[in-house]
């Protein structure tokens, strides 16, 4: 069996090795003048290599007669052996790269330079004195002998030490030399799966309780009108459809419900977290309806129209009141016209390329359009104000009470830290009666940013934190922008960024535990009224209930995380008890009834360096607090993944990425980020990490998730093969 195995690698090597030579030549040809040769300008094109180090050594080696430029059979030749070659054919090449001078070994300073380059093509950056212990790292390690040199034979030996690098000089030469770019498969729903039918049993009941709903409404409307004809039996059955979808579609958005049921059994049996999409689909369904509905009534008047008897021509049926259609002085028919206008307009503003692309105001004022469509409704449907009784009483005590709690007082803005990635880091005096949970998040006002906008914000501080509130919003639309260019400016209103001592920020610091980060850009006290409007639950709240919960954030999609990690960190600390005699410390029984958790894995994926630094002190915190527990037994695990940083089967960083582990074992911390949990390069692989955590039988394992969609759909298909339960940050 496993030889069969290893036929099959090995002839899927082969087809990888022949279409990337295929691909190569290509390139050569598209780019090669009549001369049929490149350049080293044409060739750092053709091999999309960034750094010049890198392209001019491959280009050196390449160009075997010297002449300056490489000829297609020069680079076969070259890329030939490499493909055809044996694991010692690669190593010899990578020490080649290395080997800058070509006296036969490789010097620090060679080392140095190949180490910088790295880091370059890794988009890392580090200061000269962590990039020279790297390179001293990597150059005493590999150095058996101590001449000063490193030989082959110490290079193979050094490698040799990290299976890992041995193994990606056995793989394709496309992925060793040039890793092809990662194409996005379409993960595709399996439906008929056991396992999506658990992850998704509460949304397929909901949805065929709206789809029988709907057929049942409109076969008992339309069988009541079955003598007026099939136009008629058509715009009355979709007409009690809409009755019920247009005032039960506010309902879905009435947040302090949710929050409240959330609270509730029914948190088990509904699909709470998909309120905002089934929001959506009643959308759809309300437009696809309305057209139905307003053809069926145009044909009908057509047809009234050609009729000898009729008293009225087909335009004056549409749109005017003389012929007394409906129950209110005739205005069934101009208000259903202004009722389409309107829901076009809506629907088309609420589009995602409006909401995302900078014009939230655009969707934000349509869609306040829905008070004028409701009193267009109660005109237009005789029976509507019915349907709309109890949905509308719950939509106006929620309204009122919200603008009474975000009204009642204004709160400040006491301090600001500008962050980098243009992210700002508001700290706000939390009210005496703002009682939240983990994971909630909150509307935010500030009227001197925009007097009448509302933006929902993840709260970033744990509930036990009592005398402040954070929230850590990234600069993405208009609103988030303008906030950051605010604070940046040198003079922003109500601000004073010397105002106060440096012994007042000192003894605030020691006060509360935070989150403070590596390098804020600006750091600010000030005095800015903002008003506040929840807090809101989210399925977040699921976390503590969990046995074994893994956390996945992607960006700024920390900040939920932030905010559970910090109550665990609060709740643990609590548990903890040191013996004030011989400083033995235990941990005391769970009492709390909200706390089931058995393991955390924390996984924090970021494209660039500087993205860590938002929240490296609160995780570092964390380590701490539980260093002294046996690896086998602690509670929180973190895993860090730099998308930018090129992985162990790129060539460019192989040295770099041994050098990082060689001075991470050796301090036990990770260089990057400063942290015990070592920086993985690339991206996850989803597969290998399940597999990690299904084997740790810690327990019942749940996802959790907050970041881009479409890193939600290639997880929810990882989630369906592993038997997870997975739950996306909505809101």
């Amino acid at each position: 069996m496993a030889f069969v195995r290893a036929c099959v690698s090995n002839t899927v090597i082969a087809k990888d090795d022949a279409k990337w030579l295929q691909w190569v030549t290509r390139q050569f040809e598209t780019i090669a003048g009549e001369d049929r040769e490149i350049n080293l300008q044409e060739f750092k094109t053709a091999l999309n290599v960034k750094e010049s180090f890198f392209a001019e050594r491959f280009f050196t080696l390449f160009d075997s007669d010297g002449s300056g430029t490489i000829t297609l059979q020069e680079l076969q030749e070259a890329l030939t052996l490499l493909t055809h070659g044996n694991p010692m054919d690669k190593l010899k090449f990578l020490f080649q790269v290395y080997d800058i001078d070509g006296n036969g070994s490789i010097d620090a300073d060679e080392l140095r330079t190949v180490l910088q380059s790295c880091l370059l093509e890794s988009t890392i950056s580090l200061p000269d004195e962590k990039l020279d212990q790297l390179t001293l790292a990597l150059f005493e390690s590999a150095d058996k002998d101590c001449s000063g040199d490193i030989t082959f034979e110490e290079l193979r030996d050094e490698l040799q030490r990290f299976p890992g690098v041995m193994e990606n000089l056995t793989i394709s030469a496309a992925h060793w030399l040039k890793p092809p770019v990662t194409q996005r498969h379409q993960h595709r729903p399996r439906p008929l799966t056991s396992a999506y039918w658990h992850n998704h049993r509460s949304q397929l009941l909901c949805l065929a309780t709206f789809v029988g709903l709907h057929v049942l409404l409109f076969a008992l409307a339309a069988s009541a009108h079955r003598a007026l004809g099939i136009s008629i039996m058509v715009a009355k059955g979709c007409g009690q459809c809409l009755n019920f979808d247009c005032s039960f579609i506010a309902v879905l958005m009435l947040r302090r419900c949710l929050t409240w049921l959330r609270a509730t059994w029914l948190a088990q049996v509904l699909p709470l977290d998909q309120n905002i999409q089934f929001h959506q689909l009643m959308g759809y369904v309300v437009v696809g309806l309305s057209l139905v509905h307003t053809v069926a009534h145009v044909v009908n008047f057509a047809l009234q129209a050609q009729s000898e008897s009729s008293l009225f021509q087909f335009w004056e049926l549409l749109l005017t009141t003389k012929p007394g259609i409906g129950w209110v002085g005739g205005l069934a028919s101009p208000t259903g016209v202004a009722l389409l206008l309107l829901l076009l307009l809506m629907s088309a503003c609420s589009s995602s390329c409006i909401r995302r692309s900078g014009h939230f105001e655009v969707f934000y004022w349509t869609h306040l359009s829905y008070q004028p469509m409701w009193l267009l409704l109660i005109l237009h449907g005789p029976s509507f104000w019915k349907w709309l009784l109890v949905p509308g009483i719950l939509f106006f005590l929620e309204k009122v009470i919200g603008l009474a709690v975000s009204r009642m007082a204004a709160l400040s803005i006491v301090e600001v830290h500008l962050l980098p990635s243009k992210v700002t880091h508001l700290i706000i005096k939390r009210p005496p009666s703002f009682n939240y949970r983990p994971g909630d998040y909150l509307y935010l006002n500030i009227p001197t940013i925009a007097r009448y906008e509302w933006h929902p914000f993840t709260i970033s501080s744990a509930p036990e934190q009592k005398d402040t509130i954070w929230l850590h919003i990234r600069s993405e639309g208009q609103w988030t922008n303008r906030l950051y260019e605010s604070f940046k400016a040198s003079d922003p209103v109500d601000c004073d960024s010397k105002r106060l001592s440096s012994s007042l920020r000192k003894k605030r610091s020691q006060r509360r535990p935070q989150v403070s980060e590596l390098s804020p850009e600006k750091h600010q006290f000030c005095n800015i009224k903002c008003y506040i409007d929840g807090p809101y639950g989210t399925t977040t709240r699921r976390i503590f209930a969990s046995e074994h919960a893994v956390l996945i954030g992607a960006g700024i999609g920390i900040t939920p995380f932030a905010s559970i990690l910090q109550s665990i960190m609060y709740r643990f600390q609590k548990r903890k008890h040191v013996c004030p005699n011989c400083q033995q410390s235990w941990m005391e029984g769970n009492h709390d009834d909200d706390m089931k958790l058995h393991k955390v894995d924390f996984i924090w994926i970021n494209r660039d360096q500087r993205s860590f630094e938002w929240f490296v002190s609160l995780l570092t915190k964390l380590e701490m607090d539980q260093a002294e527990e046996p690896q086998e037994d602690r509670f929180l695990e973190l895993h860090m993944y730099m998308t930018s940083a090129l992985g162990k089967n790129d060539m460019k960083a192989i040295g770099l990425q041994m050098a990082l582990d060689l001075v991470a074992k050796k301090e036990k911390k990770d260089s990057i980020t400063g942290l015990q949990a070592r920086t993985q390069p690339g991206r996850p692989n989803w597969n290998k990490v399940f597999q990690k955590i299904a084997a740790e039988n810690k327990g019942k394992v749940q996802i959790f998730f907050c970041g881009s969609p479409a890193l939600a759909k290639v997880l929810k298909v990882h989630c369906e093969q592993f038997s997870f339960r997975f739950f996306q940050e909505n809101f």
